[in-house]
């Protein structure tokens, strides 16, 4: 009999799990005086200071902005102490935080805003003066606050957050009405593919995530993640935000994840332990930041990308730790699979694997299913890669059709096309929307992508140089597409060896179908930008 191609991880125990801001409360009373929070300006926060603060912000929210009836808030600010404390109090608020991209052009902000029916959008006029845009809600400037400080906040708020019980304090909040399965945030997907939709998340879809990713890579008490990743990214919010608020870790913040400089300097300053980041900030960090100051991270995970092995073995040469990959989706809150870093491991069974995507995080199961029957394929077949756990979203806001196309029988169908080996690895192979029908065959971008890379790149291996889309084609249904940076080699060379190395002829992109840029299109959140890869593509080739 053949064996399925499905991996579940240990379970996970919700049976005690509290809503965050439950959790926040705990978490900042057990570190009241121990530094919790840093960020690149120097500012440093207690988990009691973290606590006060949240609370004095808190009390001017609902006094002075938010109705009683406006249960979402939005939020335009970069990652720093501020824009925690910010999320922290909207939280305690009983309020759903609504982070937005402020990489997005002003169009996609404000589509954000309407679908989420955002009345008040709070940001700072520094973030508003350099992105230049006009928001359809009512903005507030945090700064417009500090006048409105009373003495009697700043006392009411010290005493709830030093001395007050922690069940009065609760009560006094009205957070014993908050439940699990209540909503703490809208996250946008970044758009990579197409128009953003709302991900709908509950408190126990970011508890179980944390829970879970904190039980795979052993996170410890003294551990301190380094914060680069936004809010409005669904990595940043639950992992880099909300972990230091309700875990015994710190977190320390800086704003742009490729200000490689700054970012040094903060893991230095902090001591963090933890780096989240994708490929592309890597790339970044490689070449900017001395190894001194990367001296005391033990970790990087990485995700949003495939990670090149040339690339983690540049990025251990210069600083002594391997980046390991895992998976994750908005959808899944995000996390679903990670490879478990050496230093890490608890050395009971295998748990990394280098080119897979690791191992279901605890309480997650993972599946391969034929893409449009749902068979449950064998090991090693490629097929539709579905995830199921506590950490698959409430679904997409106001979109029901949309969530059922991709939530079928409790299983998230990812998108992705993947396969599990023996060991119950996932190796991602391609994405469905990243193929492409060429005469009646389905032909895998990432595969003709993986090949160029290897023959173009050469020292050059860790940054990525090109990129396969595509534009409709009258005679053969889709036409391949090459926009690459600056290369060594020629078009007529690269369709050479792709012959050599045997690919069949419709995954030979013709040589007059290359495109050079000076940089490939990234969203903010690090990602290739694969829209913005098609629309250049339309733009400069026509059909034919």
């Amino acid at each position: 009999m053949t064996k399925r191609a499905e991996t579940t991880a240990p379970e996970l125990d919700l049976t005690d799990a509290m809503p965050l801001p439950r959790l926040m409360l705990r978490a900042c009373r057990r570190a009241s005086r121990r530094r919790k929070l840093i960020d690149s300006t120097g500012d440093k926060l207690t988990g009691g200071e973290l606590l006060t603060k949240s609370l004095v912000l808190r009390r001017l929210l609902l006094r002075h902005v938010i109705g009683p009836d406006e249960q979402r808030v939005g939020v335009l600010l970069p990652p720093a102490n501020g824009a925690v404390v910010v999320n922290a109090a909207l939280s305690l608020a009983k309020r759903v935080a609504v982070n937005l991209n402020y990489s997005a052009s002003a169009e996609v902000i404000n589509a954000c805003v309407r679908a989420a029916g955002i009345r008040h959008v709070l940001t700072t006029q520094k973030v508003l003066d350099k992105l230049g845009i006009t928001i359809d809600a009512g903005v507030v400037l945090l700064e417009s606050l500090r006048d409105k400080v009373t003495t009697m906040d700043k006392l009411a708020s010290a005493a709830a957050a030093y001395v007050a019980p922690i069940g009065l304090l609760e009560q006094q909040l009205g957070l014993t009405t908050l439940q699990l399965d209540d909503l703490v945030t809208i996250i946008f997907t970044s758009g990579s593919t197409g128009i953003p939709k709302g991900v709908m998340l509950s408190h126990r879809n970011l508890v179980a995530n944390i829970r879970s990713f904190d039980s795979a890579v052993n996170l410890r008490a003294d551990d301190v993640i380094l914060g680069i990743l936004p809010f409005f990214h669904a990595f940043g919010y639950t992992v880099t935000l909300w972990a230091p608020l309700v875990l015994d870790l710190g977190g320390a913040y800086h704003f742009n994840p490729l200000d490689a400089r700054q970012v040094g300097k903060l893991c230095q300053a902090s001591g963090a332990t933890i780096l989240l980041s994708t490929p592309t900030f890597l790339r970044s960090y490689i070449k900017r930041v001395p190894p001194e100051d990367f001296a005391s991270l033990e970790m990087a995970i990485v995700g949003a990308e495939k990670l090149p092995i040339a690339l983690s073995d540049a990025f251990e040469a210069r600083f002594g730790v391997r980046p390991s990959e895992g998976y994750g989706a908005t959808e899944l809150a995000p996390v679903a699979a990670v490879n478990i870093p050496p230093n890490r491991s608890s050395g009971k069974r295998p748990d990394a694997c280098e080119g897979s995507i690791g191992l279901p995080l605890p309480g997650v199961s993972a599946r391969v299913v034929h893409p449009e029957t749902r068979e449950l394929l064998g090991v090693d077949e490629d097929g539709m890669l579905e995830v199921a756990g506590p950490n698959r979203m409430v679904g997409y806001l106001d979109q029901p059709e949309k969530t059922a196309e991709v939530v079928r029988d409790g299983w998230y169908v990812t998108g992705d096309i993947a396969r599990i080996d023996e060991q119950g690895f996932i190796h991602i192979t391609g994405r469905q929307s990243r193929f492409s029908k060429i005469g009646g065959e389905m032909v895998p971008h990432v595969r003709i992508e993986e090949a160029i890379q290897d023959f173009v790149a050469g020292d050059d291996a860790e940054h990525q140089v090109a990129v396969v889309t595509a534009v409709p084609d009258e005679k053969k249904g889709e036409r391949l597409i090459v926009v690459h940076l600056p290369m060594t080699k020629t078009p007529a060379e690269i369709a050479d060896h792709l012959r050599a190395i045997d690919l069949p002829n419709l995954w030979i992109p013709s040589q007059d179908s290359f495109l050079e840029v000076e940089a490939l299109p990234l969203l903010g959140s690090g990602k290739l930008d694969l829209k913005g890869l098609a629309q250049l593509a339309a733009e400069r080739f026509a059909s034919g």
